[in-house]
């Protein structure tokens, strides 16, 4: 293995490697949750350096300096007030989930009446309501950084990908066999990811509505089938 590039994430602290293996390009993080502004930062290092191989003596400078940033963006005094905005009376049923678009200028709901609905962060004003799926609203998302559409995935087994602009319904993603408590886009907003009670995922085409594939998990009977062959 061969580090390229470390990278520093904020929130929550860790510090990112990109590192090349087999030929591929991957990357893992050093998560730093207990991050403190008064953590001993050479302890800290120490004990890195101990249970990663990828930080070798020539990165050891600058690793330290990454700690002391997260060090110093930690220790800088939270001024932000927080206060009710509005309050809304979304669904006649529990919510499930809420998610923004990019911009903060809307948001969707999911809930248990079945239903998917779209707001206006400012006036607080509903613009449309999903409906179609015939169970639980569980997972919904935006395709941000885009936000023209929102994907759903409910309990009755199925995806839905819908205008965020007009609330029309493209297409109806089946083939799961139990309830979908997770979607996603990927970052080009050219593919749906589900994920569902199954133990399966699947990946959607967002352009044509097709299923691209299916991930299925491995079991502890698998891996032991994997070291005796």
């Amino acid at each position: 293995m061969r580090l390229k590039r470390l990278h520093i994430r904020y929130y929550p602290p860790g510090i990112i490697l990109d590192y090349v293996a087999g030929g591929q390009e991957k990357s893992r993080c050093i998560d730093l949750l207990h991050l403190t502004p008064t953590t001993n930062v050479n302890e800290l290092l120490s004990e890195i350096r101990r249970i990663e191989p990828l930080i070798t003596d020539s990165r050891t400078d600058q690793v330290k300096v990454l700690i002391k940033r997260l060090q110093d963006k930690l220790s800088q005094p939270d001024e932000r007030n927080f206060y009710l905005f509005k309050a809304l009376r979304a669904h006649i049923l529990p919510l499930t989930n809420v998610a923004f678009n990019k911009s903060g200028s809307s948001f969707i709901t999911g809930s248990y009446d079945r239903t998917c609905k779209i707001w206006d962060t400012v006036s607080g004003e509903e613009l449309h309501t999903l409906e179609g799926h015939r169970n639980v609203v569980y997972a919904i998302a935006f395709n941000n950084p885009y936000g023209d559409k929102i994907a759903t995935g409910s309990f009755d087994k199925t995806c839905k990908l819908w205008s965020a602009e007009t609330g029309k319904c493209f297409y109806t993603f089946r083939g799961h066999t139990a309830e979908i408590v997770c979607v996603s886009f990927n970052p080009q907003s050219t593919l749906v990811a589900t994920g569902s009670m199954d133990t399966t995922a699947k990946l959607w085409d967002v352009e044509d509505g097709k299923e691209v594939s299916t991930l299925e998990a491995t079991t502890h009977s698998d891996r032991a089938q994997g070291r005796n062959q």
